[in-house]
């Protein structure tokens, strides 16, 4: 494929991932009464697709959907779980996919898979002890 294909074919593939992400709105009308159950600060958070300090873990999908990779951390304090979200990018920068929304898509974009210097990157990751939210960490581009 020449590279003025390639590159066609990567920015409909970002293109169509970022029309495809479900929003918080979505998710919200899929699970209205755990929603409703929130206090109205921590349900406008999660309108707006943000993650807060103390939030459980139906709080965070619903803010921001499913992670991309759950991992175990044990330091000095304890134990606490840490959720991934994942975006992967071209060499030159162009969002290809998002890590959730590609576990559903790859298949019908497989043209994107192969980009030459596929590059991984952690967007957001949030720890959680004892069932709750006590970091949040948002990378900067």
């Amino acid at each position: 494929m020449n590279r003025t294909l390639r590159a066609l074919a990567l920015s409909i593939a970002a293109l169509v991932a970022a029309a495809c992400a479900e929003l918080p709105a979505d998710r919200i009308q899929a699970n209205q009464a755990a929603f409703a159950a929130y206090p109205p600060e921590t349900r406008e958070l999660i309108q707006h697709g943000q993650v807060g300090i103390g939030f459980d873990e139906t709080a965070v999908k619903l803010a921001v959907g499913e992670p991309d990779r759950i991992s175990e951390r044990t330091d000095a304090q304890g134990s606490s779980r840490v959720w991934r979200y994942v975006e992967y990018e071209s060499d030159q920068g162009v969002l290809l996919y998002t890590g959730f929304y590609h576990q559903y898509y790859a298949p019908a974009f497989p043209y994107y898979l192969d980009a030459p210097a596929r590059r991984e990157r952690d967007v957001m990751t949030v720890t959680f002890r004892e069932g709750k939210v006590t970091a949040v960490e948002r990378q900067l581009k």
